[in-house]
């Protein structure tokens, strides 16, 4: 298969953000004629202007650099995992955030939603779920959703789920990631109850957060869930790495948390 130009990466992007020709020339401050001819393939862009059209589209690092050797240039944001020693202080930040939430449970996953690190809280949520879906590397997703992961388990699973599939959609359309795309796939795939208008939770809460309702031995919890990125990222691990925090979303979750974290130590 012919690998992509600079073009057609363009192109692309420029119609996943549903941005005409003369609206991405405007935001870039260059003319229609001159984007008309890099899309063609008739000018080559600079580097600077390769990154400037990039940063207008808000693509992704990952694609950013994706978009730089098309047009024949190295890629310029750095890669390397998360336990690389160059990226310790890093390591040292995610982990304060995770052992700081505590006693409420915490998680770190990267753009693919696979497990990175977790508090010592997370776990103890996790029981009963099957051991093959616990095995590294653990996808959040398909723990949560799976019939014989975290799914039984889940109060308002309909509601639940419909948010979840909801935040798969929205990141495909901002990354469209194929991996992701063939994850969706599977999560609908999941037998699940039908979709509810509203429930309780849901109403109690505005329409502006969908709690998760979880059964454990302890007792029911009741939690909502906050997403928190790296700011200015200039390594691809970086930018795709998302913190998810749970809080309790009533007093009797925070007392059975706090009881859960008492009895783990």
């Amino acid at each position: 298969m012919k690998a992509a130009s600079i073009g057609d990466l363009l192109r692309e992007w420029r119609a996943r953000r549903h941005l005409s020709q003369m609206a991405l020339a405007m935001e870039a401050d260059i003319s229609q004629r001159h984007l008309s001819c890099i899309e063609s393939g008739k000018a080559a862009p600079s580097r600077e202007m390769v990154l400037r059209l990039a940063g207008r589209l808000d693509v992704p690092l990952r694609e950013r650099n994706a978009m730089l050797v098309a047009a024949g240039f190295a890629p310029l944001y750095a890669e390397r995992p998360l336990h690389d020693p160059a990226m310790a202080p890093a390591l040292r930040a995610v982990e304060a955030v995770l052992q700081g939430h505590e006693p409420w449970p915490a998680l770190a996953v990267d753009r693919h939603w696979q497990l990175l690190a977790a508090n010592r809280v997370l776990p103890m949520l996790l029981s009963g779920a099957e051991p093959g879906l616990l095995a590294p590397p653990v996808n959040v997703l398909r723990l949560s959703l799976h019939p014989q992961g975290l799914a039984p388990r889940i109060l308002n699973l309909a509601q639940w789920r419909a948010h979840l599939l909801e935040r798969l959609r929205l990141q495909i359309l901002a990354t469209g990631d194929a991996v992701l795309v063939e994850l969706l796939k599977e999560l609908q795939d999941y037998p699940g109850p039908a979709p509810l208008a509203e429930d309780a939770d849901t109403g109690a809460w505005g329409g502006i957060a969908v709690p998760l309702r979880l059964a454990t031995p302890v007792g029911p919890l009741s939690l909502l869930s906050t997403t928190t990125v790296f700011g200015t990222p200039r390594d691809v691990t970086l930018a795709e790495l998302a913190l998810e925090a749970f809080y309790p979303a009533d007093e009797a979750t925070a007392e059975r948390l706090r009881r859960l974290a008492a009895e783990s130590t």
